[in-house]
C-alpha cells in the first residue's frame, strides 16, 4: 500500500508536489486549531504554547538540530543506500526550489507539524502518542525500517526536548533547522549536478 502512494507521489509534476505540500501544511494548521477547541481548556491556555521565559529555547533547538544533522549524517554515510533511500521523494520537493522558497517551505514545515503534535498533540495526549502519530503520518517512511526508526527517534527526541525547555520555540527551531539544512543539501546537488551534465 504505501509503495502504491510513494509512486503516485514520484509521479506527480512538480507544480503538484508543492500544491500539495502547501495544503497538507494548511489542514495540519486547522487540525492543530480544531483539535485546540477539544483538548484545551480555554483559547488562553492555547496561546500559552506561544510564550516564552527566556532565549534559552534557542540554544536547544540549534543543539538538538545539529546533533540530529551530524547523526544522520553518519548514518547515511555507513548504510547501505537502499536502506536510507526514500525514493526520491524529498528531492523532487526541494532540488527546483531556489533558497529562499526552501527557507519559507522549512518554516512552514517545522512550524505547522510542531504546533499540532508537540503544542497539541503531546501537551494533552503525551509524549509516545504524539512520538507515534508524527512518525506514522510520515507515511513513506514506512516501507523503509531505517527512515522509519530514524523518524520516530527524532520526533521523539524533539519531544523530550519540548518537555524540558517547556518551549515550542525550541523545536520549531530544531526541525526548521534540520529540514533546512537536508533541503538545501539536496538543492546544492541538483544545481552541480545540472552543471555537470551541461
Amino acid at each position: 500500500m504505501f509503495k502504491k502512494q510513494n509512486e503516485i507521489i514520484k509521479h506527480l509534476t512538480d507544480k503538484q508536489i508543492v500544491q500539495n505540500l502547501y495544503f497538507t501544511q494548511l489542514l495540519l494548521l486547522v487540525l492543530s486549531l480544531v483539535l485546540s477547541v477539544f483538548l484545551f481548556n480555554s483559547p488562553q491556555s492555547f496561546f500559552e504554547l506561544f510564550e516564552y521565559k527566556n532565549l534559552t529555547f534557542i540554544y536547544y533547538g540549534i543543539g538538538v538540530a545539529l546533533l540530529v544533522i551530524i547523526v544522520d549524517f553518519i548514518i547515511f554515510k555507513v548504510s547501505p543506500s537502499d536502506l536510507v533511500d526514500d525514493g526520491g521523494i524529498n528531492e523532487k520537493i526541494f532540488s527546483k526550489r531556489s533558497i529562499l522558497h526552501i527557507i519559507f517551505l522549512t518554516a512552514l514545515i517545522a512550524f505547522s507539524e510542531e504546533l499540532l503534535f508537540r503544542g497539541v498533540l503531546q501537551t494533552n495526549l503525551g509524549i509516545w502518542i504524539a512520538s507515534i502519530i508524527f512518525a506514522i503520518l510520515h507515511f513513506r517512511y514506512l516501507s523503509k525500517w531505517l527512515l522509519f526508526i530514524m523518524v520516530v527517534t527524532i520526533s521523539f527526541l524533539l519531544g523530550v526536548v519540548y518537555d524540558i525547555t517547556g518551549s515550542l520555540y525550541t523545536t520549531i527551531i530544531a526541525h526548521f533547522l534540520i529540514d533546512l539544512v537536508f533541503a538545501i543539501q539536496i538543492r546544492l546537488q541538483y544545481v552541480n549536478e545540472v552543471k555537470h551534465d551541461e
